[in-house]
């Protein structure tokens, strides 16, 4: 796929949209929901970055495919991180920037949202990542 840029965009689109899908059927919502499984994913991307230290943010980045990569990177600040946010703040902020009536509330959302993203990431990264948060938050990172 190196020598051919289109593939690799299109695989990115693929990854991409599976990672939706799985937001989609955890919620039981059709396709014409796509943008709610966004917003989700969005939502909980960029509040987990704005709490990881800048090397594990990038780090856990490298993993995310092109497309997800980007919307993680969009609007980041690294000299602002990491941003502290307990677990209250913390699904307060995804409160708000995911604005829909689901099941389990924020807390679900950022289950959700991780469970989908935690099959595209090696474990090492993973429990990289999940050492890094607070432990008030541990719990809610499977």
């Amino acid at each position: 796929m190196a020598n051919n840029p289109y593939a690799t965009f299109e695989a990115s689109i693929e990854k991409t949209n599976l990672i939706l899908q799985e937001i989609e059927q955890a919620y039981g919502w059709p396709k014409q929901r796509r943008n709610q499984s966004y917003a989700a994913l969005r939502t909980v991307l960029q509040l987990l970055r704005d709490r990881l230290p800048v090397q594990e943010s990038v780090q856990f980045a490298a993993q995310l495919p092109t497309l997800v990569r980007g919307v993680y990177f969009e609007g980041w600040e690294p000299s602002d991180v990491p941003i502290k946010l307990n677990r209250d703040d913390f699904l307060y902020e995804v409160g708000q920037g995911f604005p829909y009536e689901v099941e389990g509330g924020p807390e679900g959302v950022v289950q959700t949202v991780l469970d989908a993203l935690r099959r595209h990431i090696s474990q090492g990264e993973w429990d990289d990542v999940r050492s890094t948060m607070p432990k008030d938050l541990q719990p809610i990172i499977p």
